[in-house]
């Protein structure tokens, strides 16, 4: 069996030699289509895990709120049922305050998961007033030891350190266009107004990069002062968690709501839209790029179609000294199989020669200088070598398959 094998693989290698000039061309455009799917399934993938990345870095992985998804029916309602001959109308409904309750019972569930972190929150509204100048702050109280470890908000200032609320009382930091709005800066002192009324004073004790604020007049205080200033002492409206495995978010987002009721949102729920976006995109590119190997593959097509059609003697007197059918059908897709090889080969080495161009190419973006994203696992090397390899063994089997039912009686006879 062995020895046969070897047989036809020299066959088939005689065939390609014969032709070098026809092999050449058809390697060659099998190692371009695998060198520019390497080059755009790269471009397009680390783009796509950046901005993945930077959705995932750029706030906690879970946000539990004091919120609930459906409200609470009615005592009428749950004491009777929705079947019940009762009608209810011109009630009053109770108003509840705000906030997370058993909040501390809340934080000890995060806590207990391996690696897990939950940072509480409390977020209201001020007014602040500077030289008859109004300006809406939205404050958020974090605890700053916790917050750091949770989001990325440190690495977001311009100027002063998250650790400074503790420093300073009535520390706030706000970003750099309200600041410059306001004429404030740093250890400047600003009066804030609540909505329930009175005045504090805060001080300036850090500033956001401009557009990097979670919100163009959001600020953040110490989470203690933050429930003094808004008269809600020891209440929290939020709690974010950082988990080791982000993609394990929703299901112990889903697991938490499920025990607590509160609305507990994954990364992924909160992005829902564009990682639809970038699901579509994918696709898109996969397309294109399998698109491109389809027409690389023509060549292969061209040249085993071209060696059948040369070789219809030699297939003839194969056929009457007793190689059968599958024997010249393996001939040719060995043919075929022996192009895309090389041609992999050939195009994992442009590919590659792409990737370091590219990889070279830096990007300047609102003062920041970056180099493009790229995605140089070895996953998208197999992805391009299997597509290649199954567009090549498909063409040559089509003229293969011909070839296997030539009539070598016919030939001869037509020969002689």
């Amino acid at each position: 069996m062995a020895g046969r094998l070897g047989l036809l693989l020299h066959v088939a290698a005689r065939h390609l030699l014969v032709r070098r000039r026809q092999t050449a061309v058809a390697v060659s455009g099998v190692a371009v289509g695998v060198g520019f799917f390497l080059a755009v399934s790269a471009m397009m993938i680390g783009s796509q895990r950046d901005f993945v990345k930077t959705l995932i870095d750029a706030a906690p992985h879970i946000v539990i709120s004091d919120e609930l998804r459906s409200p609470a029916p009615q005592p009428g309602l749950r004491e009777f049922g929705k079947e019940a001959a009762v009608q209810l109308h011109g009630y009053k409904v109770r108003t509840e305050v705000r906030g997370i309750k058993d909040w501390q019972q809340i934080l000890r569930e995060v806590d207990a998961i391996p690696g897990a972190i939950g940072s509480p929150s409390l977020s209201g509204a001020v007014t602040l007033r500077l030289g008859g100048r109004d300006e809406a702050l939205a404050v958020i109280g974090i605890d700053p030891g916790i917050e750091s470890r949770v989001s990325t908000i440190s690495e977001k200032l311009r100027s002063g350190r998250l650790i400074d609320l503790e420093k300073v009382q009535g520390g706030v930091i706000i970003g750099e266009d309200q600041a410059q709005r306001l004429g404030l800066g740093m250890g400047d002192i600003v009066a804030a107004t609540p909505a329930r009324g009175g005045t504090r004073t805060l001080r300036i004790v850090g500033l956001f990069k401009k557009g990097q604020q979670l919100g163009s007049n959001a600020g953040y205080m110490l989470l203690r002062e933050a429930q003094s200033l808004l008269g809600r002492p020891f209440v929290i409206n939020r709690i974010g968690v950082k988990l080791p495995d982000p993609y394990t978010a929703e299901a112990i987002a889903a697991a938490l709501e499920r025990r607590h009721a509160y609305k507990a949102e994954s990364w992924q729920e909160r992005s829902s839209d564009f990682l639809g976006l970038l699901l579509t995109r994918n696709i898109i590119m996969y397309s294109v790029v399998s698109a491109i190997l389809l027409v690389a593959s023509f060549g292969i097509y061209t040249a085993v179609s071209t060696s059948v059609a040369d070789k219809r003697r030699d297939i003839a007197i194969m056929r009457s000294i007793g190689f059968s059918e599958g024997d010249l059908q393996l001939i040719f897709v060995l043919e075929g199989l022996a192009l895309a090889v090389a041609g992999v080969v050939v195009g994992w080495l442009l590919g590659s020669a792409l990737l370091e161009i590219l990889g070279s190419i830096k990007i300047t973006v609102q003062g920041t200088t970056m180099r493009v994203p790229l995605d140089r696992t070895t996953r998208q090397y197999l992805i391009a070598a299997a597509a290649s390899l199954l567009a090549g063994v498909v063409a040559a089997w089509l003229p293969a398959r011909k070839a296997a039912r030539v009539d070598p009686v016919e030939i001869l006879r037509g020969a002689a």
